[in-house]
């Protein structure tokens, strides 16, 4: 009887002591950005495109220009250089800035930009991983105009949990290298 009791305290003991186990379901974070809205960016430059109307413009020297969004804290920096027979420097500059990111990129994916009608010529690099920039481009009309542009967000860089806002800057960052046009 003893042993029947101790086996009965025991049997007890275990099973009660163990939490139940819940299935939960999965989940990710959902970030939703409003449908984007473009007009013509306004600023004495010889250069123009769209901007998303949630974005501010902040002008710097030498028409460079901070394209800043405050709903995601993020700024696409937006650098201007005139060319003066100094074409394959500004490239090889572009492109060595886009490739200096290597080190934390997982890849680097390249769209190139061809507009003969408009002379808009460029590439638009697409950055994944936890490198300090997702995007950059450059656009150019290869005889008086070069702008160059980087994503920068206001937080360390992890790609998994921005990738959302990535996505959505690097559509605007499409519709500028689209619609950029050059004052004569």
């Amino acid at each position: 009887m003893r042993y029947l009791f101790a086996f009965i305290t025991m049997t007890l003991v275990l099973t009660s002591c163990q939490d139940r186990v819940v299935v939960k379901p999965a989940s990710l974070l959902r970030l939703e950005y409003p449908e984007a809205v473009y007009a013509k960016a306004e600023f004495d430059c010889d250069y123009t495109f769209s901007v998303n109307q949630i974005a501010q413009l902040q002008r710097r020297n030498n028409c460079w220009v901070n394209v800043h969004y405050p709903a995601i804290d993020a700024t696409i920096y937006l650098t201007y250089r005139p060319v003066e027979n100094n074409l394959d420097s500004l490239l090889f500059d572009a492109q060595k800035l886009t490739y200096d990111h290597t080190v934390k990129a997982n890849k680097i994916l390249e769209q190139p930009r061809i507009d003969p009608i408009n002379k808009v010529y460029g590439m638009f690099y697409m950055i994944d991983g936890d490198a300090a920039t997702q995007s950059q481009f450059y656009v150019t009309d290869s005889i008086n105009h070069f702008v160059t542009g980087s994503v920068y967000f206001n937080a360390k860089p992890n790609f998994d949990s921005i990738f959302p806002a990535v996505e959505y800057l690097r559509n605007d960052v499409r519709r500028m290298m689209e619609s950029m046009s050059w004052e004569e």
